[in-house]
């Protein structure tokens, strides 16, 4: 079991969800993926659920702000990135062409300080300067993200944001008119890029979660038996068997049996 006890600088280390309905969400993700929970509030309006597998956090959900709710904005996973210090990191976004929709950096009680931070093409991650909570503490086993995407309508301009932002290198190749760009973090594999392509629809530039699962097909059929949907079907590619889907509320995320031979 891949325990982790600390992450790398410019290493996705976390997922949450921003959640418009938290206990249908813990119903639905805790029946999906066999996750327990816990709930640790924040203050006397605001509850955070880790969400956890054989007692470690493998991810979280928080509500969604008012205002967001009553704009009708879905409901999405979100994407965490270890930094050394979020202010310098939320600063260095703005600097290198990116935004900071909430403002600079603040704190998580006495997890860690974050900031949101939106690139050219206005996909958001959170980057995360931790304390108490390094982020997720088992990755790449069943019920634990295992990869982070990058859907753009700029995959060029965001090479040149997110190595400047972060240091990292991306490898761009054509696999059968497959463009991918793979994203290395002080050399080793930390997500993908790629572009929006016509047949996805109306797709804002996002990034989206990978969860491993021991069976996509049947991870699939669980989707659909919680009254989630399905909207890339299970699909074989060189990394494994994956499904692109949607939670009952509408959040998106992937599944995948990954090929670990």
């Amino acid at each position: 079991m891949p325990k982790m006890t600390s992450y790398t600088t410019g290493q996705f280390s976390w997922v949450d969800l921003m959640s418009s309905d938290t206990a249908a969400h813990r119903d639905f993700y805790t029946a999906l993926f066999g996750w327990d929970y816990r709930e640790e509030p924040a203050d006397d309006t605001y509850v955070y659920t880790l969400f956890t597998k054989d007692g470690l956090d493998v991810a979280g959900m928080g509500g969604m702000p008012e205002p967001m709710r009553q704009a009708g904005a879905p409901s999405m996973w979100q994407s965490y990135v270890t930094v050394e210090n979020a202010d310098e990191a939320a600063q260095r976004a703005r600097d290198v062409g990116g935004a900071t929709p909430m403002g600079g950096a603040f704190d998580a009680l006495e997890s860690g300080r974050m900031a949101l931070v939106a690139d050219p093409q206005g996909a958001m991650l959170s980057v995360w300067e931790p304390r108490n909570h390094i982020g997720a503490q088992i990755v790449n086993e069943p019920g634990t993200f295992c990869w982070n995407e990058l859907l753009t309508n700029d995959v060029e301009g965001a090479k040149r944001f997110y190595g400047d932002m972060f240091g990292w290198a991306c490898t761009t190749s054509d696999s059968g008119g497959m463009v991918y760009t793979e994203i290395s973090n002080d050399g080793d594999p930390n997500g993908g890029m790629m572009e929006i392509m016509e047949q996805m629809g109306p797709v804002p530039p996002h990034w989206a979660v990978y969860f491993a699962v021991e069976d996509c097909d049947t991870s699939v059929a669980k989707v659909e038996e919680l009254g989630g949907r399905v909207n890339v079907p299970p699909t074989d590619i060189r990394p494994g068997r994956f499904a692109h889907v949607s939670d009952p509320l509408g959040a998106v995320f992937y599944v995948m049996k990954l090929n670990l031979a």
